[in-house]
């Protein structure tokens, strides 16, 4: 099976795996980081394009939002999935590390990539974070876990850990100030930088309406 083959294989598999999902982590997230990711790294050259493809497929494969919390299942899951295709040990290696390294931990948290393909990859899922994706998305996964859209007395947090970042159920509005506005300064690439301050300027404006209208004000 070549490579072509086996990023179909994959896709294949994660349609079915991710049908009907609706935390915003669905198989369109996939497509969508997956393209992203692709983009980067065809801007940014010299890269490994299977491992960017099979990490941006695979990094969600087992997110510690939907396992109880575990971040080191997502590589063990990845690791079994790519172990039944003929694929380099090495090249193994850097996707599973992707799967590993690519979660945002807290705005305090540094989250480093080891590998300029694994760069890529985690700028293309943040970018999907963000703008009117990200805004959809943050909403969609707000309502899957119960938690109100926005409450006034409910302050945003700096969180210093994973452990506090990953166990928070505040409100909804409030990880636009926990995560989305910090990622475009967190970016990689020159390439995603650029795409993030049009995504990040459509977040401001949406947040400047959110509170007129929550307010309940009418415009002359």
């Amino acid at each position: 099976m070549n490579e072509q083959q086996i990023v179909e294989q994959t896709i294949t598999y994660f349609k079915e795996q991710f049908s009907g999902e609706s935390t915003g982590h669905d198989w369109h997230h996939l497509r969508r980081v997956w393209s992203l990711a692709k983009s980067i790294a065809e801007a940014e050259g010299n890269m490994d394009l299977f491992v960017v493809e099979m990490g941006a497929l695979l990094h969600d494969i087992s997110d510690h939002k939907f396992n109880g919390g575990d971040e080191t299942l997502g590589g063990k899951e990845a690791e079994k999935f790519l172990r039944q295709f003929d694929i380099a040990e090495d090249r193994i290696f850097k996707i599973v590390q992707i799967v590993q390294e690519i979660s945002f931990k807290g705005m305090s948290v540094r989250t480093p990539m080891s590998s300029p393909e694994g760069a890529v990859v985690q700028d293309a899922d943040r970018l999907d974070a963000i703008g009117a994706i990200g805004i959809a998305r943050t909403f969609a996964y707000g309502g899957a876990k119960g938690r109100p859209i926005y409450d006034p007395l409910i302050k945003p947090v700096c969180h210093t850990s994973f452990a506090a970042y990953k166990t928070s159920s505040a409100p909804t509005l409030n990880h636009f100030y926990e995560k989305l506005l910090h990622l475009k300064d967190r970016l990689n690439t020159a390439t995603a930088h650029k795409e993030a301050i049009r995504r990040q300027d459509f977040m401001e404006d949406f947040l400047k309406q959110f509170y007129r209208d929550w307010d309940a004000q009418i415009e002359d």
